[in-house]
């Protein structure tokens, strides 16, 4: 019995291998092969550790392998160079932060994974992830945190495609999971928006408030422009013509990747008179120079002044205004949102941005929170 041997010398089994027993007492299992014509001797690992069976399994493979041409010392190595799937993702992610519109998205790639996927996935060498690993990781947040379980598998997903491409494995572990878990019965929730008769009373509230200048600003701003929050609060200087009365906001910055051209209302271009001096390169720097306000300080700052709504929600707030109490065309309203109207074919002749029409929307929009719509007769009733 080979649990017994404690003479120094080799021990043959099968297929080549053998058990060393060094003169130290050290018991290592090692396998006698010829690969490509040459004789080779491989280390299958010490008795301590690699039981018989074990021993056997590998050292069948390893002859099979070099029977049919390959070379299980190639393999080995193979094997080594391939990545956990932790590191996988981070080189993933590495690759793609130069593809992502902002540093945000390339947060979130890496956060996500980093919270749900890693403490199952992380250690495991994508070779080796399965279907169940993946099932594992997904299906305690699949019904709780839907949305972000849907992120989570694209995310895990991108991964393996990767890996499929550098040779560590043939399938996507991901395609098969849907099987395994339950339907998703989530409804989409809306961001929370107020109506839009009560806008101005919020903007009111916020300039009294005990708030920082900067943020304050950047509230109004945001909804006098109808911009998203990371396009406000990440504003620079450089792209604001004052005189002209426009701001141009580059593809970069804007979520649909294409240019938008913003018409400064009066109040709009108040407002940034106020910002002037406060950094020189954004309009709303946030407590650290150099950096810009954050969504959560926007947040909070409506928050605690007693509205429970979504800063995202000031848009829906002017579409609807927009809708129900104007006569500006469906087009003029979408194309101040910077959203795409129509088919593609349509689009493709459709090049105006209606900057002009814009202008008296925007106008239009300003006057009806300053609560003067006697001021644009006919646009607003």
């Amino acid at each position: 019995m080979v649990q017994t041997v404690t003479e120094p010398g080799k021990y043959f089994d099968g297929h080549g291998l053998y058990l060393r027993v060094d003169k130290t007492g050290g018991k290592f299992w090692v396998q006698r092969i010829v690969i490509n014509g040459k004789r080779r001797e491989l280390g299958l690992g010490s008795f301590d550790f690699v039981t018989l069976a074990d021993a056997r399994l590998a050292a069948f493979g390893n002859r099979k392998l070099a029977r049919e041409g390959g070379d299980p010392l190639a393999a080995r190595r193979q094997e080594k160079t391939i990545l956990n799937f932790e590191e996988a993702a981070r080189e993933v992610h590495r690759i793609h932060m130069p593809t992502w519109k902002n540093p945000k998205h390339g947060e979130q790639f890496i956060n996500t994974l980093t919270t749900y996927a890693f403490p199952t996935l992380g250690t495991k060498r994508v070779s080796d992830v399965t279907t169940s690993d993946v099932l594992t990781a997904l299906q305690p947040i699949w019904l709780t945190k839907a949305e972000t379980a849907r992120r989570v598998k694209q995310r895990i997903s991108t991964v393996m495609k990767w890996t499929i491409a550098k040779g560590w494995r043939r399938d996507n572990p991901v395609d098969a999971v849907d099987k395994g878990l339950p339907r998703q019965t989530d409804k989409v929730e809306h961001r929370k928006s107020l109506p839009y008769d009560q806008v101005a009373t919020c903007l009111r509230t916020m300039a009294a408030s005990q708030a920082g200048l900067s943020t304050k600003l950047c509230l109004e701003f945001l909804v006098l422009t109808c911009v998203r929050s990371n396009e406000a609060r990440e504003a620079r200087w450089s792209e604001i013509d004052l005189k002209a009365k426009v701001w141009d906001i580059p593809a970069e910055r804007i979520k649909m990747d294409r240019p938008h051209r913003i018409p400064l209302s009066d109040r709009a271009l108040a407002v940034l008179r106020r910002a002037e001096g406060l950094d020189e390169i954004l309009v709303f720097p946030g407590a650290i120079k150099g950096k810009p306000l954050s969504d959560a300080t926007l947040l909070k700052l409506i928050r605690e002044n007693g509205f429970e709504v979504d800063i995202h929600g000031f848009r829906t707030s002017f579409r609807t205004l927009a809708q129900e109490r104007t006569n500006f065309p469906r087009e003029v309203a979408e194309a101040a949102l910077a959203h795409l109207s129509g088919d593609a074919v349509e689009r493709a002749y459709a090049r105006s941005d209606l900057f002009e029409k814009r202008r008296k929307m925007m106008g239009a929009w300003a006057a009806f929170l300053a609560e003067k719509p006697a001021k644009v007769v006919g646009r607003i009733g």
